[in-house]
């Protein structure tokens, strides 16, 4: 979660088997849980490959989505995500629908899964295991979290202005911690660095005081198992690797102790122990996704420590690195005045892609957004934009279409949040009766949620829904080698048109026109499996266009066994969103494809000229 929030005054400091289609081989991995609208190609595992995610089929994978969600870290619904199934499976769809998603990070409770020391309540994980499977049947993705935030909600008196999660009361007694108080904070996340208890208590796990990280390791790996055995084949195909521990940090460091040598010493020595959980748990062909010290990417240089799991080696296809990023002088209200710009996190997010290639694995950043109301929401629009942007490619839009070449991997990500319940809660904070929460979160003043129920019960987009459905690569056949999508989201009133068509394309600039685009340059693998794009729902199949060197075309039609080179087929699940399909028959070649639904039915001599500037401008630069 954000570190920083406004306290008082006006500062906010998927398939093998019976779907083959004709022509093509079914997969020979074990897949996903068998939604509809399932392909042959959909559904195989992930793995690490290369620095990057990829599929059974050899495709480069994408994932991106949502937090799912908050409520966990409250007891309204016993730390559960959601308070029933059906309010689960409403959510993927919506998610799949609405918010354009393919995964979610879904965040679990050490506090509800091992509530007395050493037992491990199986109906806890029964409830979480069933809810998992409303978006592994919706074909969404899902990787686990053992979410924490300032340790343990148990560790907070019942009229303090603060709340934590994570760790049961159990644990927090363990330590028989002083009384918590941070003393002048304006800011939530403060209590990390200044609540004598909070830290104690982190302290504590890291050296296994009172056998905390034992105990911990020992409920992650029943967790682990029990997963394994009560979701389907399929089902866990559709797991794709699990995150030991949200946010970790020192609490204190020991004399002559550096926020390097900690991670080398402390945290990771913890995630090879928890890596070696997952092996015994049945899970030893999915990765870790492992954080780093919480303050290694902090953009206020006061806050920022030296980390990033510099002395883990190479990470390989066992771990994931995986990281957060809020805008914590934008979440200050006073380090930065105005909002973002083009380009505003490019270097940020550069940042954790040369980290990651580095350590020889794929990147995550699993965390992201900003505050929806509050001093400092106006942000909000911009900011967003900008991490998306960051998010898709290393450059900013000005300097995109100069320079493709060096645009880097598309990098996956998981938005803070999404959460049904927003605005709607009734938490009871640090169980004081006389202080019920039911505003945003309902969780230490935060409001992040990026969609709430409206009076009939229907899922409703808090933010605009051109920033939040994007086009995105979601598997690549082979490598990409540059992405960007204009999205033309609103600052209220206000389109942002952060990359537009270079004049030197006059006939490309004449077709995206004010719509929306994404234009993908890859060099294609070995595999048949085509190259998707996910389609948001602004891009409907009649005013969708196509340039590519696979073809030109307006409108183009269903994906079929026959397999034409530019198709538009459902994704699985059901939930009525949609993919583009991209199929080349080479090997190490250069492709492009834009898309866009800028015009209505464009004349085949305007399609043929945005391709040949397309085609000259994508040899030059690759």
């Amino acid at each position: 979660m954000p570190n920083f929030r406004v306290r008082v005054l006006v500062v906010l400091v998927v398939l093998s088997g019976f779907l083959a289609v004709a022509g093509f081989p079914p997969a020979t991995a074990a897949t996903l849980a068998q939604p509809s609208d399932s392909l042959w190609f959909d559904g195989a595992p992930l793995t690490v490959q290369g620095g990057r995610f990829t599929d059974g089929q050899g495709r480069e994978i994408v994932l991106r989505g949502y937090n799912v969600s908050g409520e966990t870290k409250l007891e309204e619904n016993g730390g559960l995500p959601f308070a029933s199934v059906a309010d689960a499976e409403k959510s993927a769809t919506a998610l799949r629908a609405l918010g354009g998603g393919n995964t979610v990070r879904l965040l679990l409770s050490w506090a509800h899964a091992e509530p007395v020391r050493g037992q491990v309540d199986t109906g806890y994980l029964a409830a979480v295991t069933a809810q998992m499977r409303a978006f592994l049947d919706a074909g969404i993705r899902v990787f686990p979290d053992f979410h924490q935030d300032l340790y343990s909600r148990y560790l907070f008196n019942t009229g303090s202005w603060y709340t934590g999660d994570g760790a049961p009361k159990w644990a927090a007694d363990a330590g028989s911690y002083p009384a918590e108080s941070c003393g002048v904070c304006l800011f939530w996340g403060q209590n990390i660095t200044q609540n004598a208890a909070v830290r104690q208590a982190q302290y504590d796990l890291w050296h296994n005081a009172h056998g905390l990280q034992d105990a911990f390791l020992a409920t992650a790996r029943t967790t682990m198992a029990y997963l394994q055995q009560h979701l389907s084949g399929p089902e866990f195909a559709g797991i794709a690797g699990f995150d030991p521990y949200n946010e970790p940090y020192a609490g204190s460091y020991d004399s002559g102790q550096t926020s390097r040598t900690w991670e080398k010493d402390l945290l990771w020595p913890f995630y090879e122990r928890f890596r070696a959980r997952m092996d015994a748990a049945g899970w030893q062909d999915k990765p870790a996704f492992v954080e780093p010290n919480l303050f290694w990417n902090a953009n206020i240089s006061t806050q920022r420590q030296e980390g990033g799991l510099l002395d883990a080696g190479n990470l390989g296809p066992d771990y994931v690195f995986d990281t957060h990023f809020y805008d914590q002088k934008a979440i200050s209200g006073i380090l930065m005045w105005g909002k973002a710009a083009d380009g505003q996190y490019a270097a940020d997010f550069a940042t954790v892609r040369d980290r990651a290639s580095a350590a020889g694995t794929a990147a995550v950043v699993s965390e992201f957004g900003h505050p929806l109301s509050g001093t400092v929401s106006d942000k909000a629009p911009t900011v967003d934009k900008a991490m998306y942007q960051a998010l898709d490619s290393r450059l900013a839009g000005a300097s995109w279409w100069s320079n493709p070449s060096a645009s880097g991997p598309v990098l996956s990500g998981t938005q803070w949040q999404w959460d049904l319940y927003s605005g709607r809660h009734h938490e009871l904070m640090n169980g004081n009766p006389g202080k019920v929460l039911t505003s945003g979160d309902a969780w230490n003043d935060e409001d992040l949620s990026a969609v709430r129920l409206d009076d009939s019960g229907n899922v409703t987009l808090r933010q605009d829904a051109r920033l939040l459905d994007r086009l995105y690569p979601s598997a690549t056949a082979g490598t990409a080698l540059a992405f960007t999508y204009e999205d033309r989201s609103r600052d209220g009133s206000t389109t942002l048109t952060w990359n537009p068509v270079p004049g030197s394309l006059p006939n490309v600039a004449r077709l995206v026109g004010s719509g929306q685009y994404g234009l993908l340059v890859w060099r294609s693998g070995d595999g048949t499996a085509p190259t998707e794009l996910h389609l948001p729902a602004s891009f409907p199949a009649a005013s969708t266009t196509v340039v590519s060197d696979l073809g030109a075309l307006g409108a183009p039609p269903a994906y079929t066994g026959a397999a034409p080179p530019v198709a538009v087929a459902p994704e699985p699940g059901g939930t009525g969103s949609r993919r583009l399909l991209l199929t080349d028959t080479d090997s190490g070649a250069l492709h492009y494809a834009l898309v866009t639904n800028g015009a209505t039915a464009p004349s085949a001599g305007l399609l043929t000229a945005a391709r040949s500037e397309l085609g000259a401008w994508a040899a030059a630069h690759f």
